[in-house]
């Protein structure tokens, strides 16, 4: 059983702009809210396979995630994937499709969650995790588009 969910956010900035922020993993710290580092576990650009660990402050304590590039499309697709067995989370999956349209200089960026193999009590809460990745999620995509928007007029 997996468990979805959806967040959209339109971006003031060309859909290549917003396909490249999303992979530009040195800019993050800019933006990326409770971010304490990032580790490439690979060296060159961003592909289909590169991995890196991403740790936060989260609730008061560091917390580490491994993520890894399934699918790219560019401009239009990026497909994550976090294995929580070997972070902080210790268990299920973790699947993140970004999808990006635009019109203009607009860019609609509609995020594709889906949580996988939970099992037992954590099974019972997905649910609500859900609502709780969900949220940190849309507040990650509020904290780009800001960013990103304000670099705009600033370089303009």
């Amino acid at each position: 059983m997996s468990i979805p969910f959806e967040v959209k956010r339109n971006f003031q900035v060309s859909k290549e702009e917003a396909y490249a922020s999303l992979l530009d993993l040195a800019s993050a710290k800019q933006w990326m809210q409770g971010l304490v580092g990032i580790e490439r576990m690979d060296e060159g650009p961003i592909r289909e396979g590169s991995q890196w660990r991403e740790t936060r402050k989260m609730f008061g304590k560091e917390a580490s995630e491994y993520f890894e590039v399934v699918e790219l499309k560019e401009p239009d697709k990026i497909v994550l994937r976090c294995d929580g067995t070997k972070g902080t989370t210790g268990k299920g999956e973790f699947i993140f499709t970004y999808l990006l349209t635009s019109s203009g200089d607009q860019t609609e960026v509609t995020l594709l969650g889906e949580i996988r193999g939970l099992t037992g009590l954590s099974k019972l809460f997905g649910k609500l995790m859900a609502g709780v990745f969900k949220k940190a999620c849309a507040k990650d995509l509020d904290s780009l588009r800001d960013y990103l928007e304000k670099n705009k007029v600033a370089s303009s």
